[in-house]
């Protein structure tokens, strides 16, 4: 009898269970609707982490002989896959999108989007900064922590612990702030319109006459190697992981997975064919891509973002990590909207580039009901990229 349940909790506890239980449960909390809010795919999210919390106070338990635990090294490693798969295909998805009208949008605007990946990332900075400079306790280490979870960023993590005294203090920073740093952006693009009383549709239709891209038909008849354009979709991935590996000598700075996936995906997307190869992939097959990826990687970051959250909690870290969250969004909206003069739509899907947020960005194609927004994430995120891997080297060196 003990063997049996034993078995039994170990199939139910599985890995697989768990993170199909974690999605399902998601879109359920997701779904509820409170005066007109919702959580969306953003409560996916909210589940994952509320798991990893609770995992903090459960880690094992024995049944006879055997032992279950929920969140062993291998466990957590299989989170990290769950993580990047996840974030490949929505990142891959939303470059393929964009890729047939992004280059051949460029103008006056596109400007102000690469301004705003800059502006954002070292506004943050330097709230850091001052925040460093204010609280004696706080270290650089964890400051560059706090910043590069309250900007989401993996890449700018990455870079901090190349050149951080303490790597653990900026681990422990990212996973304070980075509950608050996703969570804090999604309800912002989604409270926002709701705020400033925005007729979507309006806004919607305004959005669309305004960016009218004539896309060229292919000259010569091409040759579709399968329905659902999964040649296109996987070379893509695999195209934009080796511009990601790409490291530039000196700063030591690569796109990673993320910023060479968005890229490989926008270049697939623009030229649409390989010699008599059809590269175009079905609307219908890339909303799918993008949303299975936007849950993946909710639930491959929220549970191990979970556990680091209860482990390294501490109230003053939790609120600076929230101001490195709010001040550099809120004012980088600000300029967006009175000094460059971007539409609503424009801004919020810059805004979600420049925070460099992938489940923001799906909290607003859901609100705006256009998936083109992210036309506007695309131009600003690689620039946003490259600026939180130099400010965290920054603010660690000088600091």
């Amino acid at each position: 009898m003990t063997a049996y349940l034993a078995g039994v909790c170990s199939s139910a506890l599985s890995f697989i269970f768990i993170v199909f239980a974690i999605g399902a449960i998601g879109y359920l909390v997701g779904g509820i609707k409170i005066k007109g809010i919702e959580l969306g795919t953003a409560g996916v999210l909210l589940v994952a982490l509320i798991w990893g919390i609770i995992i903090n106070y459960v880690p094992s338990f024995s049944i006879g002989e055997d032992t279950i635990t929920l969140f062993s090294d291998k466990i957590k490693g299989n989170f990290s896959i769950v993580s990047n798969i996840g974030t490949a295909l929505f990142v891959t998805a939303v470059g393929l999108i964009a890729g047939p009208k992004f280059f051949r949008s460029f103008n006056r605007k596109t400007l102000a989007y690469i301004l705003l990946g800059f502006i954002i990332i070292a506004i943050g900075a330097v709230t850091a900064i001052i925040c460093v400079m204010l609280d004696e306790n706080l270290s650089a280490d964890m400051a560059v922590g706090l910043l590069t979870g309250g900007l989401t960023s993996t890449p700018g993590l990455s870079a901090a612990k190349e050149v951080a005294k303490n790597q653990d203090a900026v681990v422990a920073g990212y996973g304070i702030a980075y509950t608050f740093g996703v969570l804090g952006v999604v309800l912002f693009v989604q409270l926002t319109p709701k705020l400033l009383k925005v007729n979507m549709k309006e806004e919607v239709a305004n959005f669309h006459a305004a960016n009218q891209i004539s896309i060229p038909e292919p000259k010569k008849t091409l040759v579709p190697l399968d329905p659902f354009g999964f040649f296109a979709f996987f070379l893509a991935v695999a195209f934009g992981c080796l511009i990601g590996s790409i490291k530039i000598p000196g700063i030591n700075f690569s796109l990673g997975n993320s910023g060479g996936t968005l890229i490989g995906g926008l270049i697939i997307g623009h030229f649409a064919r390989i010699g008599k190869i059809d590269c175009r992939i079905k609307k219908e097959t890339l909303n799918f891509m993008r949303e299975l990826g936007l849950v993946l990687f909710l639930i491959g970051a929220g549970v191990p973002g979970g556990v680091n959250f209860v482990a390294n909690f501490k109230v003053s870290y939790f609120i600076y990590g929230a101001m490195m969250t709010l001040v550099p969004m809120i004012v980088g909206y600000i300029i967006a909207r009175y000094i460059f003069k971007l539409s609503i739509l424009n801004n919020l899907g810059s805004i979600t580039g420049g925070m460099t947020s992938t489940p923001a960005l799906g909290t607003l194609i859901a609100t705006a009901g256009t998936d083109e927004v992210s036309s506007a994430y695309a131009a600003t995120y690689p620039f946003a990229l490259v600026s939180i891997v130099l400010a965290a080297k920054i603010i660690v060196m000088i600091l």
